[in-house]
């Protein structure tokens, strides 16, 4: 296979920003779901927010999991489990 026939098309890559576009909360969206009339830099940007937003909500939700595990009095097999089960 040549590398050639990897390549996307400039067509193929602003219908998958646009649909990128349409998974954003925050961007403001138009009638059936769709982006209304949104650069793709602006959803690109828009993207790249969210996901740090994401990422510290699960810094936040992993370090509050940890401080209540630790005050809890469980047997450390089950604390184990449990920190198995949430990682998956």
């Amino acid at each position: 296979m040549s590398g050639a026939s990897n390549k996307i098309t400039d067509d193929e890559l602003n219908a998958l920003i646009l649909r990128l576009g349409t998974l954003l909360p925050q961007l403001n969206h138009g009638r059936h779901g769709r982006v209304a009339s949104s650069s793709t830099t602006k959803i690109l940007k828009e993207t790249c927010s969210y996901i740090r937003r994401l990422q510290k909500e699960v810094d936040d939700l992993s370090e509050r999991l940890s401080q209540c595990l630790d005050s809890m009095d469980i047997a450390s097999s089950d604390a184990e489990f449990l920190t198995n089960l949430l990682q998956q």
